[in-house]
């Protein structure tokens, strides 16, 4: 199951990809935001972020602005691993290379049809283990 989170400016990119998730029949949780009424992007970071550290999530897709600032948020979460996806090539490497668990989008700068291209590389694209050992790094740094 994917887990989702939005802020007020990342609100409508969300609810259309939830409406790609509904028609191919895409498991999710939406954590948020359910307006365009302004919220505090950090918020729906730390959700998104709490929510991934659970282990109930195969991913999580984090949206604001620019996909900045959720980011950093969800970065906060010990175990999360928020990448900001822009391109293709991006997509791809925040999982092969970083283990990324968190897929982050600007919903001001990505239009709907390449963020679901970018979800679905995300998904589809495979750690590649000989990044384990940079992997380490990060989590043994945590909490320091």
């Amino acid at each position: 199951m994917i887990v989702i989170a939005a802020d007020h400016a990342g609100y409508e990119l969300k609810e259309g990809l939830k409406a790609y998730f509904d028609k191919n029949n895409m498991a999710y949780k939406d954590l948020g935001t359910h307006s365009l009424e302004s919220v505090d992007y950090p918020d729906y970071g730390f959700k998104i972020g709490k929510a991934i550290q659970s282990g109930d999530y195969e991913f999580g897709i984090a949206i604001c602005g620019t996909g900045i600032g959720i980011s950093i948020a969800a970065n906060k979460v010990s175990g999360a691993r928020a990448a900001l996806v822009y391109d293709d090539n991006t997509a791809v490497l925040a999982r092969q290379h970083n283990n990324a668990n968190i897929i982050a989008l600007g919903g001001r700068t990505t239009k709907l049809d390449d963020a679901i291209r970018y979800v679905n590389l995300f998904k589809n694209t495979d750690f590649e283990i000989r990044h384990q050992q940079r992997i380490n790094k990060l989590n043994n740094y945590e909490g320091k």
